[in-house]
């Protein structure tokens, strides 16, 4: 009996709180906008429970809203203390004619002094002489030692970059023509040799003392040989002498042609540049790859049989 007499007194208190509140919360925008209006950033809320307030709230169960969102009770507003970081005081600011203020005490009093005069930079002190005597002599072994130092690094950098201007220019080529009038080339394809040497003539060929024609029976082959002197035009203006040996007659032709253009080079440099052009001044490096175990040849393998 008692529990349930308690739930019911329980129960009308809080009838009566509610209908209290309702009518406080109808009266109270009207009453704050008459009595004490608010600032717009504050904005007023619906009734809270004191759980929710932290046991501070204003008579009327109002809860106001800042603008960053945070929840104060009423009474904040007379427990308000003055924040010290926030300066509400006036600040003198100095303004006014900054070339007297020297003379009048005032914070520019010790810049300039009218007996000593300005201060000097060594850097300043260095381009007038007359002001070096204010400087004592502060070069010591130390000082001297690592001037030295940068002194000739420096010298050496300057000359690995002539060295390095000297190098990137190109090489001056001279005609190389022996006593007879003969120019030289050596040429090399693949494992074969040919020793060239090239004179004013008729446009004969002569390979291992036979006419290349016979020599070379292959016509793609004499057409190899003779393409420097397609490209320099000059076919006919000079007779060859060649000797050649290892390797086999493709390898043997174009070692003949290297010998030919670097003997053409040689005996006029003028005609470099439109050999180098097509490739006729380079060396080719390819070689027979060797043979591999298991493989007939360097890739070849035997017939795959499946049982």
């Amino acid at each position: 009996k008692r529990a349930t007499t308690n739930s019911r007194q329980q129960q009308a208190s809080g009838q009566r709180t509610t209908m209290a509140l309702r009518v406080a919360t109808r009266a109270a925008p009207a009453l704050l906008r008459t009595a004490n209006p608010w600032p717009p950033s504050l904005h007023i809320t619906k009734p809270s429970t004191v759980g929710r307030l932290s046991g501070s709230y204003s008579p009327l169960g109002h809860v106001i809203r800042r603008a960053d969102d945070g929840r104060r009770s009423l009474s904040f507003l007379s427990r308000r203390k003055p924040n010290p970081r926030l300066r509400t005081h006036a600040v003198n600011i100095f303004d006014g004619d900054y070339e007297e203020r020297g003379s009048t005490g005032g914070p520019f009093e010790d810049v300039y002094d009218e007996e000593e005069g300005w201060e000097v930079s060594p850097a300043d002190a260095e381009e007038d002489p007359e002001d070096a005597e204010m400087y004592p002599d502060t070069d010591s072994q130390a000082d001297m030692l690592v001037q030295d130092d940068a002194l000739e690094h420096h010298r050496a950098n300057q000359a690995q970059r002539m060295k390095w201007i000297e190098n990137a220019k190109p090489p001056v080529r001279v005609p190389q023509i022996d006593d007879r009038g003969r120019a030289y080339g050596l040429g090399r394809r693949k494992t074969a040799t040919a020793r060239v040497w090239i004179y004013p003539g008729s446009g004969v060929v002569t390979v291992n003392k036979m006419p290349f024609v016979d020599y070379f029976e292959r016509e793609a082959l004499r057409e190899d040989i003779l393409s420097p002197f397609i490209v320099t035009r000059t076919c006919g203006q000079f007779d060859v002498r060649c000797y050649c040996h290892g390797g086999g007659k493709s390898g043997q032709a174009g070692a003949v042609r290297l010998g030919v253009a670097r003997a053409l080079e040689k005996y006029n440099p003028e005609y470099r540049p439109p050999m180098k052009h097509k490739g006729l001044m380079t060396r080719d490096p390819r070689m027979v790859e060797r043979k591999k175990i298991g493989k007939k040849k360097a890739r070849k393998a035997p017939q795959w049989v499946r049982r």
